[in-house]
């Protein structure tokens, strides 16, 4: 077998293609993997399809370093290669993009570019950084403010920049995990139409895993698609039609189908209402104004959004984590300022983006986690002295076994949960009970097929029920699904309304880039 130092270097700026030959990754007595062989030719755009678990992660992470493959080979432009390590990947030009985000919050985009090469000076030249910089940002389909910390830009803010890291080092091969998930339509096509330019003048070679379709048949040129660890299906994508990639993905199960829908009835009570707030942005620097936005009984209202333009201030205003200078926020008719007390009265319900982050304390077990809206009730409502572990174990298990979260024990950490699984304990907590208004940010960011269309439903039920759901989403595809009317957001201040039945695309992207 070659070894990392006698192989010759790929050329800057041309593609390398890759094989993975019957590789193979246990854990135990696990198969993770069982004897997968995929070929990504140089130039081309490989999509990898599968649930979550079906082994997409571990073959990328045999292919990146992260894992020794316990067999199996792999070749580089057909040569067979040992990659110890992400460093030996790099040498090769194989560079990964990840659903979560690798930057260094403190620094500002421009920072973790340059300090990201294998060779910094100890002094950086600032004036000549900035220079190469504006050149290659001026090379790219989107603008980022680099002069920004990562800690103030949005979830699709910092997806874009990950991307833009590893074309900045030079990467010739990227994996892709999931990389539109928190993109508009609009943006979405355009960074994967700049992507595909740069594979089919032969730059770049892209393997992505992806759950959607549509971005699938529309830049891929092949697929493969991994279950339960085995390949099970490859071929052009003009010659598979999306049924065909669903029946090899999920086999012999059935999706949760989305409810039908019950009109939203004309004299429904109004449940949230946003008058006239105005609160700092992030930076500080801008206003979010929201003059007029209400929520009634049993209708889900969608904002539409480039990440960044104000939707992470209207979670935190609507949380209670950011102040209003001016303005009224009212639930169920009275005043609402987001007080435990307060929330609990009004059943006021949130699930905010990365939920682990922001809705879990990661370390404490999914049974404490599903306790939190509870831990401090007896059973006829007065606050609570002391903590009823069984009662709390008793109640995590009845909602694990409702809401089909699979963790090893309800004593386990949630961190140690799949993404999915978390979203799952999320909702199972928050939609447990009455519920009269729902507060949902991205909920199915970088989730897989089975588990977007089962947190839809469950959203949908709600809604059917009788909850006024407010649904913030970077997908205009689930506002689309979902909404029963969809504003826009832009810069801080809702800009258009309309019916999601009568919804035009173009019209909403506009008002979305901000023509209007």
């Amino acid at each position: 077998m070659s070894t990392v130092r006698d192989t010759p270097l790929p050329q800057a700026g041309k593609a390398v293609g890759i094989d993975t030959l019957d590789m193979t990754m246990r854990f135990g007595s696990f198969t993770a993997l069982d004897h997968v062989s995929i070929k990504v030719p140089a130039g081309s755009f490989h999509a990898l399809l599968g649930e979550n678990g079906a082994g997409k992660s571990t073959l990328v992470k045999c292919i990146m370093g992260f894992y020794h493959a316990t067999a199996g080979a792999l070749s580089v432009d057909g040569r067979e290669v040992a990659i110890a390590s992400p460093k030996d990947a790099a040498i090769y030009g194989l560079g990964m993009v990840y659903q979560h985000f690798t930057l260094v919050p403190s620094l500002t985009g421009a920072e973790n570019l340059v300090i990201s090469r294998a060779e910094v000076p100890a002094i950086i030249n600032w004036a000549k950084e900035r220079k190469d910089l504006a050149a290659f940002m001026h090379r790219m389909p989107f603008r980022i403010p680099l002069d920004r910390p990562v800690s103030e830009l949005a979830a699709g803010e910092k997806q874009k920049l990950e991307i833009l890291k590893q074309l900045y080092l030079g990467r010739s091969f990227l994996v892709l995990d999931e990389p539109t998930s928190v993109l508009t339509p609009a943006e979405a096509d355009e960074m994967l139409g700049l992507i595909r330019g740069m594979t089919e003048r032969g730059e770049l070679t892209v393997l992505m895993i992806s759950h959607k379709f549509h971005e699938v048949t529309k830049f891929a040129d092949a697929v493969s698609i991994l279950r339960r660890g085995r390949l099970v299906g490859t071929g052009k994508v003009g010659d598979l039609s999306t049924s065909d990639m669903a029946a090899m993905m999920i086999g012999d199960m059935k999706l949760a189908e989305l409810d039908s829908r019950v009109p939203v009835s004309e004299n429904a009570r109004p449940v949230l209402a946003v008058e006239q707030v105005k609160a700092p942005d992030r930076s500080g620097l801008k206003t979010i104004a929201i003059d007029n936005l209400m929520v009634h009984s049993g209708e889900i209202v969608g904002i539409a959004g480039i990440s960044g333009n104000g939707q992470k201030e209207l979670t935190e205003i609507l949380a209670g984590q950011r102040p209003a200078d001016s303005g009224r926020v009212s639930v169920n008719g009275e005043t609402y300022g987001a007080t435990r007390p307060e929330t609990r009265r009004n059943n006021v319900r949130f699930i905010p983006e990365e939920p682990l982050q922001n809705a879990c304390a990661p370390r404490m077990t999914v049974s404490e986690n599903l306790a939190f809206r509870t831990f401090d009730l007896k059973a006829d409502g007065k606050d609570a002295v002391w903590l009823n572990k069984g009662k709390m174990k008793k109640r995590a298990a009845a909602l694990i076994s409702d809401f089909k979260v699979k963790t090893a024990s309800s004593s386990s950490p949630i961190a140690a949960l799949s993404g999915g699984n978390v979203q799952r304990a999320v909702l199972a907590r928050e939609l447990t009970g009455e519920v009269d208004l729902l507060i949902v940010s991205n909920p199915c960011f970088g989730l897989d097929f089975s588990a977007v269309a089962e947190i839809r439903a469950r959203i949908m039920k709600a809604r059917n029920s009788g909850t006024a759901v407010l649904l913030l989403s970077e997908d205009l595809d689930e506002l689309l699904e979902m909404s029963d009317r969809i504003m826009v957001i832009s810069e801080g201040r809702l800009v258009y309304e309309t019916p999601a039945r009568a919804a035009d695309i173009a019209v909403i992207g506009a008002h979305m880039a901000g023509h209007h």
